[in-house]
């Protein structure tokens, strides 16, 4: 099973647009140089977090969960003119590196990189957000998605990463953590305000729309 999944993965890959030379120099260095690279979204996500961001034509973009930068890239494709990106994260010891892939790609003036607290992070900032792409502490995926909605206009997008967690969704007596995820899941799927879809790629991505 494993091995046909490698193959399709490899095949998905084939017939999307193929990475750009940063973007590759960014997958190929977090397999080099992280602990936990696989956190990566990767060259499939990649493409998919780029043509749902350029469907909705956002303006201002808010990333929660930064990593090594390549999502925040993908995203950062679909701003137009004069538009933001503002990602966070809590891990000061790759701020060096990711800035140096931010200031390297044409969008490196419209990225504005957050260290810090997510929680306290939000409230500093202005105004409100055309997508929201939340791929961080799966604890808070809830909090987060509750003190954003308001924040997204009608017609916007929240993205929420990891929604699947690696098929455990189904076990029969899932873990604590699983049952965050479940959770989590549960109550997205019950909400009125938004139109709802896992998309099932990698760990599942959740896409909502705002009504």
């Amino acid at each position: 099973m494993l091995e046909n999944e490698e193959a399709l993965d490899a095949y998905l890959e084939k017939t999307c647009d193929a990475e750009n030379e940063l973007l590759s120099r960014i997958n190929r260095e977090t397999y080099l140089k992280e602990t936990m690279p696989h956190m990566l979204s990767g060259h499939f996500q990649g493409r998919v977090l780029s043509m749902l961001a350029k469907l909705a034509r956002p303006k201002r973009i808010l990333e929660i969960g930064t990593f090594t930068g390549y999502a925040t890239l993908c995203l950062a494709e679909a701003l137009e003119e004069g538009g933001v990106l503002h990602t966070i994260d809590v891990n000061e010891e790759q701020e060096e590196r990711v800035r140096a892939y931010f200031d390297a790609s044409a969008y490196g003036d419209q990225i504005h990189y957050h260290i810090g607290d997510a929680a306290e992070v939000i409230p500093q900032l202005a105004g409100d957000f055309d997508l929201v792409f939340i791929d961080a502490d799966k604890k808070r995926n809830l909090y987060y998605f509750e003190t954003l909605i308001d924040r997204v206009p009608s017609g916007g997008l929240i993205l929420l990463d990891n929604v699947l967690w690696k098929g455990k969704v189904l076990l029969d007596n899932p873990d604590s953590q699983t049952k965050r995820v479940l959770e989590l899941n549960e109550a997205l799927a019950a909400d009125k305000r938004v139109e709802k879809l896992i998309l099932p790629i990698r760990d599942g991505l959740f896409v909502l729309r705002k009504k």
